[in-house]
């Protein structure tokens, strides 16, 4: 199988600190902006790193904490393992090559990620997939696969999907999403557009810079961000109220998907 070209996603786990902004185009116009930080972790160096680390632990109590549980199917499962059950069912073999994934850890216990992305790539470090694993405030989770082009340039990355969950009560399902990454390196980027037959009906977008992980760094971004992942939570139900108050309708919540994984397509080059 043909990898994308560029140089490997920068070496080593990583804070990534920065804002993600949102903006609701229809049917009435509504902004956000907010504070966050993402830990860039190689799921195979997980263990190692919280030995090293007193601020942050593995399926431990900490100021920050890792769970595999949190991720993938919930089961507490490998997660390579997991991610590479269904890299084969995508026709993908990365031969063991390091798959890094981008999440916001616990915060004293607390979890919660509405977006984690999954850098999957080839041995020779060469990306190969990108795996954005989706949650709703509902419980709900799922994870669109979908391989990278070959010859894509690791600074502007265009990927697209068929919405499969149901995650704003405001939006309905008959929707796509345009993907646009910068793979981490110095800094990393996800922009995501959410469209109907209509056009576009929201953007948002994440851009964040890369500082070295230590315990320093760690305590630095409890105490500018602090109770971060409690907050998204409680962020996404009061931009939920202010949506209600300016009149916009519920959607049915529809079934669950069938599948925990669908796999998109590459576009073409």
């Amino acid at each position: 199988m043909t990898v994308a070209r560029g140089t490997p996603a920068a070496a080593g786990p990583a804070i990534y600190a920065g804002t993600v902004s949102h903006l609701r185009l229809r049917p009435k116009r509504h902004r956000l902006r907010y504070r966050v930080f993402s830990l860039l972790l190689d799921i195979d160096d997980i263990p190692a790193l919280a030995a090293r680390l007193r601020l942050f632990s593995h399926r431990r109590f900490n100021l920050f904490s890792f769970r595999e549980a949190d991720h993938a199917d919930g089961t507490g499962t490998s997660l390579r393992a997991w991610a590479e059950t269904h890299l084969a069912r995508a026709g993908i073999d990365t031969a063991g090559g390091p798959i890094r994934l981008l999440a916001m850890p616990r915060v004293l216990g607390y979890g919660f990620n509405p977006i984690s992305v999954w850098f999957c790539h080839h041995r020779s470090g060469a990306l190969a997939a990108i795996l954005h694993e989706v949650h709703n405030t509902f419980g709900g989770r799922h994870t669109y696969l979908i391989p990278v082009a070959p010859d894509a340039d690791p600074t502007a990355i265009h990927q697209s999907c068929a919405k499969t969950l149901h995650v704003s009560p405001f939006m309905g399902m008959d929707m796509r999403y345009d993907f646009r990454v910068h793979v981490p390196d110095e800094r990393v980027s996800l922009a995501i557009r959410g469209g109907d037959k209509d056009g576009p009906l929201i953007v948002a977008a994440m851009a964040a810079r890369r500082h070295e992980l230590t315990d320093a760094a760690l305590l630095r971004v409890f105490l500018t961000t602090p109770l971060l992942t409690l907050k998204v939570v409680a962020g996404i139900h009061w931009e939920g109220a202010r949506l209600w108050f300016k009149g916009l309708r519920f959607h049915p919540s529809p079934e669950p998907p069938k599948h925990a994984v669908s796999i998109g397509h590459a576009p073409p080059p």
